[in-house]
């Protein structure tokens, strides 16, 4: 049996069960804090964007829609730019890889059109906030209405 020591009318145990069961309870908290701070890194990264640029966001999500259509890429690429001015505001037009790139509210927004073979042209739309994130909705949207101007 551990020896006991009598403090001020209370007595101590000299054992480690009290003192087992306060570094258990500051382990876990420790490990919950470190798992966090680890998922928020890997959570955070580098995304390639449609128009050859990287930025800050979070990777492994879908935040690209990719429609094809039986029309040249020049056509294409006229309807998209003209409906990105009529959503926000151009920023950028690339017409040696076919990309355009505009600021939706607080969204940015790209526009690559490339030819395939047959007469097939591919366009890819991607969407990103501004810390980040996607907005697979918008990029929906913008698909849609080029689609639309394309009828």
């Amino acid at each position: 049996m551990a020896p006991r020591t009598r403090l001020h009318g209370v007595v101590k145990s000299l054992t480690v069960g009290g003192l087992w069961f306060a570094f258990t309870r500051m382990k876990l908290k420790f490990s919950v804090l470190l798992s966090v701070a680890l998922l928020s890194l890997l959570a955070t990264g580098c995304v390639k964007t449609v128009g050859g640029t990287v930025k800050a966001g979070v990777p492994l999500i879908k935040d690209k829609i990719i429609s094809r259509y039986e029309r040249p890429a020049l056509p294409i690429f006229d309807a998209a730019k003209e409906v990105l001015a009529n959503l926000g505001t151009l920023v950028r037009e690339d017409r040696i890889n076919n990309v355009v790139e505009a600021k939706v509210d607080t969204r940015t927004v790209w526009v690559r059109v490339d030819a395939e073979e047959g007469g097939v042209s591919r366009v890819t739309t991607q969407v990103r906030t501004s810390a980040g994130g996607r907005d697979i909705d918008l990029a929906a949207e913008v698909d849609k209405q080029i689609a639309l101007k394309l009828k």
